[in-house]
């Protein structure tokens, strides 16, 4: 039997929901990131640098392009002969099939898959956090500490706490009690989504539970396991940790990127972040073109002005267009003129002439207003802008759109333009 002291399973096959138009057809772990990564890129390039070389990837949602981008593992060093990179999708079975139902389900499911590494220790990683960690730093506290299951926390302001799973500890770290999103928190530690797992108690909690509805770690495990006398600790963790499932934090992780002093250093040498690389060009900045403070990814044409913004590979933007305050990706076109303000627009989207992107007041989205907010236009991927048109702010547009789409010429803040097969010609 093969035998790794510790694996990874990456959970990302979620949908990512709260990123809207941007996860229509794409899980939000394959989202781009930073211009030339995507969110998956952080927690794989986190196990390499910590030593682990044997990692399941578990699907879902829209997994193509997830599948395509990780293949065989070799930008991250995990195409092994003995380990490496599995995609975990979920398949069929006797006598009962069923989707991942839950983040425990999803590992419950694939615990063949685990015990033919007879692992002394199972990593539990979320595929859509952005942070650097060393994983082998967390095991050597779980080991210290003779510990069955270990949970990085991370401090959050008291009055942020009730968004979290609260994890309340005494004053050896150890784990005294569990609170989901509570309204009174009794402590500021909230969990990060990060487990590893002593893998005999982790099989046993899995095997036990198996029928549980919706079965799943926070509501689920970590209560059985604490109920059930083991030891459970907190690893406190000081770093930068973001949660991007919202378009706002999205946006705000991406614009951290670009400071003058970025919390989150993308060009550290020690701790690399590893992703596919395509084979294009290099960029291009036009005679005439203003650049400043920007991320620009390889393949890019600028010839108009692009200020505190992440540009991905190949997009191209032209004369006379000022792009601000935003995030472009790959293959995306900004047309002559055209103004783009506060604005996520995804891959292979076209924008044409003398178009205003983010004008005007704020008012709340009509077609969601929790997903649409935070002052952004945000186009989904293969969309289509006419010239001339304008586009206020917390709005939203996915599909090929004309110039009838948009009265007198403008789709006002809060508004929706939404065509996919089960909405097609939805306007709000």
């Amino acid at each position: 039997m093969i035998k790794k002291e510790m694996i990874a399973m990456l959970l990302a096959g979620g949908q990512g929901s709260r990123l809207g138009v941007l996860t229509d057809n794409v899980a939000k772990p394959a989202v781009s990131f930073g211009g030339k990564y995507r969110i998956i890129d952080f927690p794989l390039s986190n196990c390499i640098n910590s030593g682990i070389d044997t990692v399941g990837v578990l699907t879902q949602y829209r997994p193509l392009r997830l599948n395509t981008h990780i293949g065989i593992g070799i930008p991250w060093d995990l195409d092994r002969n003995v380990g490496g990179v599995t995609v975990l999708p979920p398949y069929e079975k006797i006598g009962n099939t069923d989707w991942y139902t839950g983040t425990a389900n999803a590992i419950y499911q694939n615990l063949e898959y685990m015990e033919q590494y007879n692992p002394d220790y199972v990593l539990i990683l979320s595929g859509d956090h952005i942070y650097k960690m060393d994983y082998e730093v967390m095991l050597d506290y779980h080991k210290a500490n003779r510990a069955d299951i270990t949970i990085a926390v991370m401090p959050v302001p008291m009055e942020e706490a009730s968004r979290f799973g609260i994890m309340v500890t005494d004053e050896n770290s150890r784990i005294t009690d569990f609170q989901e999103k509570p309204e009174h928190p009794a402590s500021n530690l909230a969990s990060m989504g990060i487990y590893i797992f002593s893998f005999p108690v982790l099989r046993d909690a899995l095997i036990r539970l198996k029928d549980q509805s919706g079965l799943d770690f926070g509501k689920h495990v970590l209560p059985y396991a604490r109920e059930n006398g083991k030891r459970l600790f907190a690893y406190e963790f000081n770093g930068y940790w973001k949660d991007v499932g919202t378009l706002g934090s999205y946006w705000e992780a991406n614009m951290e990127l670009i400071d003058v002093i970025p919390e989150f250093n993308l060009y550290e040498e020690f701790w690399k972040i590893y992703t596919r690389g395509e084979i294009v060009p290099p960029d291009y900045i036009g005679e005439h073109a203003v650049v400043d403070k920007c991320i620009i990814g390889e393949g890019a044409e600028i010839y108009g002005e692009v200020h505190n913004s992440v540009i991905g590979p190949a997009v191209r933007i032209e004369k006379g267009a000022v792009v601000r305050d935003s995030i472009i990706m790959q293959e995306s076109f900004i047309g002559r003129g055209t103004q783009v303000n506060r604005a996520v627009i995804a891959q292979n989207v076209a924008v044409g002439d003398h178009a205003v992107l983010g004008c005007g007041g704020d008012a709340p989205n009509t077609y969601n207003q929790k997903v649409y907010a935070f002052g952004l236009v945000t186009i989904g991927e293969n969309s289509v802008i006419p010239s001339g048109v304008r586009i206020g702010r917390n709005t939203a547009i996915l599909g090929e759109t004309t110039a009838e789409d948009y009265p007198n010429g403008e789709l006002p803040s809060g508004g929706s333009i939404i065509r996919t097969d089960m909405k097609e010609g939805e306007i709000s």
